[in-house]
């Protein structure tokens, strides 16, 4: 789940080191490309954090007037952290500008994504009386029902940055109707803007109001928003009508998959979704669009990168939560590991997926693995 761009700017938490901190990633996906003239950020975003509670084995949605039960429960940085940790545990160094409470909850959040991803949020801010937004999320029937609470952060009492970061890559979300600068300023700049859209709560559809998209090389909506702002009935002729407005389409399909056209080229691609039972699908468009940027970023083919995308958001949704369940480098080394000695995927993936073996670190940790801590209230031992 995202949310609407915050203002950022100010001093950052006081005792949180600044930069990108935390573990080194186990694999580099950008390592052959890098050179002493890039930019320190691989991927800039903003947006808005909330603290998610995530409440799982339900066996069905509670019912008015009765006390339910939940079997298990997690907590994580959510909204736009959740596009965050999955860039940062891919290996790319992420900088995230957004507003955190000075409550337990904002405290939490910060030291998460700075001390636990090594997410930069040295254009980040705290500000002081304002409390953490917070989301509820029941997981059951391999769907999510979620409530929210909280209120748009103060302005900054300093000016706002003129300019994002250079950066190789900036991840925008496009509300409609609603022009963000910085997307501009970033496209100047010459960062690759990715863009996915928010669901348009008026219901018109117009894509007049998705003008941001000139700044943008690609576009990534669900099948649904994408039929509806290009008045199509089929998401592959929603993808080709797209690319009018933007040189890259990406249209996710659900359990059909995700299709692609790159219309500088000509290039379409098509994979299909892979089979896994989901759990909870919180965060996994945003797993997708983290997926798809590092493949681009590190100029796989189209069809790779496509491929890997669909796989990331798979793994996702076997886990609970948004940035808890994003997968790392070992999760798929993992996952490829496990596919290629049992016979839970047709011969047509392994095909489909062999162009891992030129990338993955060797699987350290048995598939899948546990992410979810049960309350914000443990420390990591110092």
């Amino acid at each position: 789940m995202t949310a609407p761009s915050s203002t950022h700017t100010g001093a950052p938490r006081a005792g949180v080191p600044q930069g990108h901190t935390g573990t080194a990633p186990v694999l580099d996906p950008l390592a052959a490309l890098r050179t002493e003239s890039d930019p320190p950020t691989d991927v800039y975003l903003t947006g808005t954090v909330f603290l998610d509670i995530i409440f799982t084995g339900l066996d069905s949605a509670p019912v008015r007037g009765t006390e339910s039960w939940a079997r298990g429960m997690g907590s994580s940085p959510g909204g736009v952290a959740n596009m965050a940790t999955a860039l940062a545990r891919l290996g790319l160094r992420t900088s995230l500008a957004a507003a955190f409470g000075d409550d337990m909850y904002g405290e939490y959040c910060w030291e998460s994504l700075s001390r636990g991803e090594g997410i930069d949020l040295s254009l980040s801010r705290t500000v002081p009386g304002w409390h953490s937004p917070v989301t509820v999320s029941m997981a059951y029937e391999g769907e999510r029902t979620m409530i929210s609470h909280g209120h748009e952060a103060p302005p900054p009492e300093e000016p706002a940055p003129e300019t994002p970061p250079p950066a190789r890559a900036c991840v925008g979300l496009l509300m409609p109707g609603r022009q963000e600068e910085w997307i501009a300023t970033a496209a100047r700049q010459g960062s690759r803007v990715f863009a996915d859209v928010g669901w348009d709560e008026t219901g018109r559809w117009d894509p007049a109001d998705l003008a941001d998209l000139e700044h943008c090389e690609a576009f990534l909506p669900n099948a649904e928003e994408a039929m509806r702002y290009t008045r199509t009935d089929c998401p592959r002729a929603a993808a080709r009508a797209l690319t009018d407005k933007v040189p890259l389409a990406v249209v996710t399909m659900g359990e059909r998959g995700a299709y692609a056209v790159d219309g500088r080229t000509g290039e379409s691609a098509e994979v299909p979704a892979i089979v896994v039972e989901a759990l909870d699908p919180t965060g996994a468009g945003d797993v997708f669009v983290a997926g798809f940027v590092t493949g681009t970023l590190a100029e796989w083919p189209l069809a790779d990168r496509l491929a890997f995308a669909g796989l990331t958001a798979a793994l996702s949704v076997q886990e609970f939560g948004g940035s808890l369940s994003a997968p790392g480098w070992v999760e798929i080394a993992a996952w490829w590991q496990h596919v290629r000695s049992f016979d839970d995927q047709s011969p047509a993936t392994l095909r489909r997926y062999s162009f891992l073996d030129e990338i993955l670190p060797e699987a350290i940790s048995p598939w899948p693995l546990r992410r979810a801590l049960p309350t914000l209230g443990f420390r990591r031992p110092s």
